[in-house]
């Protein structure tokens, strides 16, 4: 990627044309976009991304694994594979094929005795020795001999509410070398259970990933292992427990995929004491908490978001929060690799049941066009060193042992929908601050901190994994960092068996280790302590409490204020109700609702509206609160007599200019309609369009746009290849 970076001001001459001709250099193949799919090709689904990852080993429709593979190939894709790490279509492994054992036992099991399924026969498993050498021998060893060199590790999860099976106890009696206790009777219990099921999955992807490399090298081979994981916010939120952020200290894993979508981001939050979807938000912090947990270490991340989800709802819900998730996930400017899409298959030929109806309804022809336009995006989507618009130092501090504590409630304490991250969050983020997630688990790392001004952190949902992390806070403090520590301390999980009071530590909470370090003793009354050259701020509320009632985040947000201005020396906390990114062509926007400004966001032209599959040129986007856009800014054009495509839903190949003619070949899946808006130094006095026989295409809708020197054109999508001819 060190090449386009150098070439970056080219982007916003030629996106589109440059892209296709840098990477058609096969010795320099990228992996930037991808989707994942269980289909072998069928023009159908034919998305044009660079990496097809086919997901599963499985022989099916008389066609084997290999086979699936080859007909990606065949198609110019380069290939990758997936499969579940905590479940899959393991069959023979479940039904006693693979080894003659029926292993439908290693499922995870509930209190009352419930096997945990994620499909029939297809348990979420206990990762016992069976599994990982079945996962090894029989799934990564065919996949790299399939000539496969990327392989990706989805879902290693645990629930929360598991943990009472056979195999579940015997792994707690190895790993603690006592027998095991029901999570259910303490808060101790549960802490022990959720750090052994943590253990457990990073235990196997560390076997797994080491298996892939060395097989790999054997077969003179480079093996890529990444994992798909949903963020550190939605497991916690949804009560899964997961190794995160600890396996970037694999040296097996090479990177992440972020599973963030509306499934997970329209989870209700409390935020000014009202319960409800906020998927942009939700999205918005999603997506930090991943660039967050890999940024220091270096891992390649990529984003993932899905213009469906799993649950019936109706296209207008699809299409409204798929563009507030995507605007969320190109607001990281840091981050250009993206899973386009899960799923092709369903997304292009199944038609989707409507909620509440007995109706099923294919996607709609405008839809698949706004949402190819939106991934062709996502092809040319450049890095950035700009930010979003706004305050960028101020961080929240999170934990992986923030899924340590999620279930079953003890003593009375309850966290509902997440609610004591969502107070630390919610309030910042809703006034048009981009607030950050540090992980910290990565502050070993000197860049962890290195832009952040003011830390805000709270142990009334997580717990320190080692005394080492407040001795990274306290002396980041004293170098000038501004602590500000929310929560009264009064959880169950204060007092579990942990090292701020067990081998010659007797502190009561692990907080009471953080302000020795800082060398103060908060008392009631008082909020704010120098200390060195920073300063620490102790709010006695839980965070919870900011969130879940109306107009109680007044003081935090007052606090944090004064931290930032006076203590930071950050400038002015400036309040607002939207973010905005350039980036590259893009004019990025999200405007926000429940502010006290309801004020539209107006951008002036020309633009081009990528969220509109009529790709108009507009003199102004008003964007109003609770709307999302993705604007080409024709300003940003360095040279308007050269011919590109600025925007299209398909992707361009073999585009060439001549004196007085363009012409480039549009590909994208059949049976959907193209949107191509084209610029040019003046209008066309011939424009041709063939297909990949050399067929005249008849039905071709077009228009001039004078104020911009732009064509619009539309056509039906072919796969094999739409060429266009403009003459002048």
């Amino acid at each position: 990627m060190k090449k386009i970076i150098l070439l970056y001001p080219l982007l916003a001459v030629s996106c589109a044309a440059f892209a296709q001709k840098y990477y058609s250099d096969a010795e320099h193949p990228r992996q930037k976009t991808a989707f994942q799919t269980s289909s072998g090709w069928i023009p159908q689904i034919d998305v044009r991304s660079d990496v097809a990852i086919v997901y599963g080993t499985n022989d099916r429709d008389g066609e084997t694994f290999e086979q699936r593979v080859q007909s990606w190939r065949d198609h110019g894709y380069q290939t990758a594979f997936m499969t579940g790490i905590a479940w899959g279509s393991y069959y023979d492994y479940f039904l006693g094929k693979w080894d003659g054992k029926n292993h439908l036992g290693v499922g995870q099991v509930t209190k009352k005795g419930d096997t945990i399924f994620h499909g029939r026969n297809m348990p979420y498993v206990v990762p016992v020795q069976s599994f990982i050498e079945y996962m090894k021998t029989a799934v990564v060893k065919r996949v790299i001999d399939a000539g496969i060199s990327t392989i990706f590790l989805e879902e290693p999860e645990f629930w929360a509410r598991a943990g009472y099976s056979a195999p579940f106890k015997e792994e707690w009696q190895k790993y603690y070398g006592f027998p095991w206790r029901p999570q259910d009777e303490s808060p101790e219990n549960t802490y022990l259970s959720s750090k052994l099921k943590y253990h457990l999955y990073f235990e196997a992807i560390k076997q797994v990933s080491s298996y892939a490399k060395a097989y790999g090298k054997s077969k003179g081979k480079d093996i890529k292992v990444y994992i798909a994981t949903h963020s550190l916010v939605n497991y916690s939120s949804w009560q899964i427990v997961s190794p995160e952020a600890s396996l970037a200290s694999l040296p097996g894993i090479d990177g992440y995929i972020a599973q963030v979508w509306t499934g997970t981001s329209r989870e209700p939050t409390y935020f000014n004491g009202d319960k409800k979807e906020r998927v942009f938000e939700n999205a918005f912090l999603e997506y930090g908490s991943m660039v967050s947990m890999t940024a220091p270490t270096g891992r390649k991340l990529f984003f993932l978001t899905d213009p469906i989800e799993d649950w019936p709802r109706d296209w207008a819900d699809y299409r409204k929060n798929y563009q507030a998730t995507f605007t969320a996930e190109i607001l990281y400017p840091m981050v250009d690799n993206y899973e386009v899409m899960p799923w092709p298959e369903r997304i292009y030929t199944h038609p989707y049941k409507v909620a509440h109806s007995d109706s099923m309804v294919l996607i709609p022809k405008f839809y698949s066009t706004q949402m190819q336009v939106m991934i062709n995006t996502l092809n040319d989507m450049p890095l950035s060193k700009n930010k979003v618009n706004g305050v960028n130092g101020i961080g929240v501090l999170m934990s992986n042992s923030l899924m340590f504590q999620r279930f079953p409630t003890h003593n009375g304490f309850e966290d509902p929908q997440f609610s004591n991250f969502y107070g630390q969050t919610l309030p910042l983020v809703k006034r048009g601050v981009p607030v950050q997630t540090v992980h910290m688990e990565n502050l070993v790392y000197a860049p962890t901190l290195k832009d952040i001004k003011v830390l805000v952190m709270s142990y009334s949902n997580m717990k320190p994994t080692s005394a080492e992390v407040h001795q990274h806070i306290a002396d980041w403090v004293k170098k000038g960092g501004v602590l500000v520590y929310c929560g009264r301390d009064d959880d169950p999980y204060q007092s579990v068996m942990e090292w701020w009071n067990t081998k010659g530590n007797k502190f009561k909470t692990p907080s009471a280790h953080l302000f020795k370090l800082l060398g103060i003793k908060p008392v009631d009354g008082k909020e704010r302590y120098a200390v060195g050259k920073g300063a620490v701020y102790v709010l006695r509320q839980n965070p919870k409490e900011y969130a879940m009632q109306a107009g109680n985040d007044q003081d935090y947000i007052k606090q944090i204020k004064e931290a930032y201005e006076k203590d930071a020396h950050g400038g002015e906390l400036i309040f607002k109700n939207n973010f905005y990114l350039e980036r590259g062509p893009y004019d990025i926007i999200s405007v926000l609702d429940e502010n006290p400004d309801s004020k539209p966001y107006t951008v002036k032209g020309p633009v081009i509206d990528l969220f509109d599959p009529q790709l108009p040129v507009l003199s102004e986007k008003v964007v109003n609160p609770g709307e999302q856009s993705l604007l080409f800014d024709l300003n940003r054009v360095v040279d308007k007599k050269q011919p590109n495509v600025l925007a299209s839903a398909s992707r361009i190949y073999d585009a060439k200019a001549q004196a007085n003619s363009f012409s480039f070949v549009a590909k994208s899946p059949v049976n959907t309609l193209n949107s191509v808006r084209v610029l040019l130094p003046a209008k066309p006095a011939k424009i041709t369009v063939t297909n990949s026989s050399g067929q005249t295409v008849t039905d071709v809708k077009s228009s001039w746009d004078e104020s911009s020197n732009t064509l619009y054109l539309g056509f039906e999508n072919s796969p094999d290849g739409i060429k266009t001819n403009l003459e002048w």
